[in-house]
Order: C-alpha cells, then structure tokens, then sequence
C-alpha cells in the first residue's frame, strides 16, 4: 500500500522552484507592507530597492555638499509629513542662506528651506517606497493565482504523504510497543486475549500493567455487569476494549496477545461526570442525556462503554433507571449491541440468569486487615462491597470519620432486606425439619410457612429494590404451591 501511496506523490518541483526563487526566508505578516520578495525577482522592483538603498546615502551627500556650500556647520536634511524633507538652519545663519533656497517654515530658533534638488530626490526616495509596495502587491496576487491553478496536484499529493504519515505512524507504535494485528470480520464478536490500555501501560512502569482477556457476542456473553472497589481499574478495562477495538478498525495492530474484532457502526460510551451550567444541565441532567442518545441509536452492530449510570439522584431512583437500563439493552428481541457496564449497584448483579446474555464479572481484590490490594484481574462473578471505606482510607481521610463511617454502615447492613432475606430462608429451613406436612387452612404446610413469612416481612424498612427482589420471590414460590395458579 505504502508502494502505491508513493507513485501517488508528485514532488511539485515547479511549484517550488517559483517559491523558493521569489519569496524572502521570512516575510512580514502584512503582505501589503512590502519586503516579500527577492531583490532580484523583478527588474523594476529591484530598481525601487537600490533607490531605497541609496536614498539615505543620497541625502547625507546633499546635506555634507550643502554645508561646504554655504559654510554653515550646523545645516542638517530633516523629514516630516506635512513638508517631507528639508534643510533646517538656525535663525543666526540666516543670513548666509543661498538665494536658490525656499523658504517653507520659521520657527523660534530655525528657519526650514527647500531647494529644487532635494525635492527631486524627495520624489525619487518617497515614490519608490509605494511604487515598490504597490509592486510587491502585484506580484504577489499573481503568484497566488499561478498556485491556485496547482491546487489539486497538491491537494492529491497532501491526501497521499497524509495517509503515508499516518500508517508510518501505526507502524512505528506498533513495533516499540509489541501490538498485535487484530482480525477483522464482519461478525458480532469481540474476541481478545491479555487486552492492554494503549496509554495507561505507559504510564507504569513495565510489566506493571495488568492485562486482562474479553469475550463478547450477541448470545450468552452479550452484556457484561462489572462491579468492583473504586480504583481497582474498571474504567480501565471498558476504555481499553473500547480503544482495541477502534485501533483495530482504523487499521493499526492493537495491544493484546490475540484479537478478533467485529465491525462496529459506533462505539457509544457513557463515562466520566460533568455539567453544562451555561445550560442549565447537572451533572445528573448531562448523563441522562448521553444515555438517552445511546438507547435512541444505538443497534446490533454497536460497542457500548457504560460507566456509571444512575449517580446524582437518590440511590433508589439511580438503581432503578441502571436495572431498567440492563433490561432493555439485553432484550432477546431488543438492540442486541455488546455492552460493558461498570456500576456500583451490586443489586445489578441479580440480573444474571433472569436475562439472556447477562454476565456478572468483577474486579479481584485481596483483603489484608482493614486493607486491600487490587489485583487489577477481570474474573467471573459480582463483587460482594464497593470497600468505600477502605478507599477513603488510602485517599487520606482522618481516622475518625473512617471509624464512624463504619459503624454506620454495620447498621446500614444489619437493616438491609438482603440480610432479612437470609434470616428468613435460614428460619424456613428449620420450620421444614420440624414440622411435618398436615392439610392446613391454606391447604399445605409450605402455604403455611409462606404465609408466615409474608406476615414476619418489616416493609416499612425494605428498600423499593429489595422490596421488589422479595415480592418476585414470594409470587415463584406461590405458583410451585399452587400449581402455576394465580
């Protein structure tokens, strides 16, 4: 290809010669100020320059002729622009003025002449400075015109050392940093192997970067729910196999072992917080809007990065549009677009198995103490806990909010419905070993135990999601008592 580009170029020697040969190193911005060519360009130009040259030459002869002349030591040529240039003497010398001398202005102490000769060398000197502006113009605009006219040889010569650059380029990164040539096709897969950040590798020190492997597809890898401590590196992970995946489309080898990359229409992504406040948009407002553009775009052959969906609202109203989110996106009859959505909402991880494609990972993490190492390894399954607390401790809080802030969250998670689900399923077991099956009023024992436990429910303490975990729960076991019956 590289051979193709290159029987493209045209060197433009003419174009250049007619530059190189005409224009000054380093001409002025104003291209009506002068200055812009070689002295040797043009013969009347070059006339105006020695003009020019010598007109102040010129002038120091006159002045030193005039003063031999007329034995007045002081005489000097001055310039302005009302008289333009003259012959100042003091008002003491007057009398020693030749008679060829024109009077033009007094002044306290000096009177100011003209004489025939220095107004001939005025319009020689002062003519040639527009005459040679005036000139410079002109040859300019026809430069410019005679260059319009090889404006497509250089646009097609641009276009070929433009591609030529930009594939040197690919080269060149792909060879210092060990990147691989991905395979393409036009099939919904994303296949890679010890996938690397492009940027993040760099700037750690080597072998530091933790590389990590992806499979998506439009079957039972098609949506991935990650979850995990904060900085434990999974917007790292979305970024990077967003980035394979565009460094594969636009041509370039891409960092990871093995890559198989399917084609994609966009690649939508949903990361970072800010606001419009010229606006009027919060942050909130903001990635709404973004998510809205990818649910109303968004298809079968688009790659979606989801990082974060739901903060800035209260956490119910946040669980609640990230959950309907998942659904929509991982309908069997819906977009069908391979997605990685990064979240905090460990409730998410429950969708696994409800919905098709559905798959729960998590960033590994190794608990010492109070303390935690990320292991920056992308492994099956949901994370247990955000460790928060842990992380606003490696941020440098004081210890004392560290320490409240956990005693808050023990009673936070000794309220939560999960925890009273547990309780509930551990009583239901014990009930079942004590109790043997007898026709109650509701017709069995289990409808019995179920009613208990309906009653035993605080709904006044459960969350909506947990609410709503537990009323799924409670309507499956009811039609496996029932026979599938309303």
């Amino acid at each position: 290809m590289v051979d193709q580009l290159a029987e493209q170029l045209d060197l433009l020697t003419d174009v250049y010669e007619r530059i190189d040969t005409g224009l000054v190193e380093e001409p002025p911005i104003a291209i009506k100020e002068g200055r812009i060519f070689k002295d040797d360009y043009q013969e009347d130009l070059k006339e105006y320059r020695l003009i020019l040259s010598n007109g102040k030459a010129w002038l120091l002869d006159v002045e030193e002729r005039e003063r031999q002349r007329t034995g007045i030591k002081t005489l000097k040529i001055g310039f302005n622009k009302v008289f333009g240039y003259y012959i100042e003497v003091t008002r003491a010398n007057s009398k020693s003025v030749p008679e060829d001398y024109i009077r033009k202005q007094t002044l306290a102490n000096n009177e100011r002449y003209i004489t025939p000769e220095l107004k001939s060398l005025e319009e020689k000197v002062l003519g040639a400075d527009e005459k040679m502006m005036a000139l410079e113009y002109q040859l300019f605009t026809e430069l410019r015109e005679d260059l319009l006219k090889q404006v497509q040889r250089l646009k097609h010569t641009a276009d070929a050392i433009a591609s030529i650059d930009v594939l040197y380029a690919y080269a060149e990164v792909s060879y210092q940093n060990n990147y691989v040539r991905p395979i393409v096709k036009d099939e919904c897969l994303l296949e890679i192997k010890n996938g690397r950040h492009p940027v993040v590798e760099h700037l750690m020190d080597p072998g530091q970067f933790v590389p990590n492997d992806t499979f998506l597809d439009q079957d039972e890898h098609q949506f991935y729910i990650i979850t995990g401590p904060n900085m434990a590196g999974k917007s790292t992970y979305l970024r990077q196999v967003a980035l394979i995946t565009l460094m594969a489309q636009i041509g370039c080898f891409v960092p990871a072992e093995y890559a198989k990359v399917s084609i994609v229409d966009r690649i939508f992504t949903r990361v970072g917080a800010s606001d419009d406040l010229s606006q009027g948009q919060s942050t909130f407002m903001v990635e709404m809007n973004e998510l809205a553009n990818i649910l109303n775009n968004a298809t079968s052959k688009s790659l979606i990065i989801l990082d974060e969906i739901g903060r800035g609202t209260s956490t119910y109203d946040g669980l609640s549009i990230a959950w309907s989110v998942v659904e929509f996106l991982s309908k069997k009859d819906g977009i069908g677009a391979k997605t990685l959505f990064a979240t905090h909402y460990h409730e998410l991880t429950e969708l696994e198995g409800r919905f098709h494609g559905v798959m729960n990972y998590c960033i590994a993490v190794k608990e010492i103490g109070d303390d935690i190492v990320f292991l920056r390894k992308i492994i099956r399954g949901g994370a247990s806990q955000s460790y928060g607390i842990q992380v606003a401790k490696l941020a440098g809080l004081p210890n004392e909010v560290i320490e409240r802030a956990k005693g808050i969250l023990k009673k936070l998670e000794a309220n939560d419905i999960n925890n009273n689900l547990v309780a509930l399923r551990e009583e239901k077991v014990l009930k079942s070993e004590k109790v043997k099956e007898q026709i109650t009023f509701f017709g069995s024992s289990e409808a019995e135990t179920l009613a208990d436990e309906i009653a035993a429910l605080n709904v006044m303490e459960m969350t909506p999601l947990a609410a709503m975990n537990c009323l799924y729960e409670l309507m499956t076991r009811a039609k496996s008592i029932t026979g599938g019956k309303n």
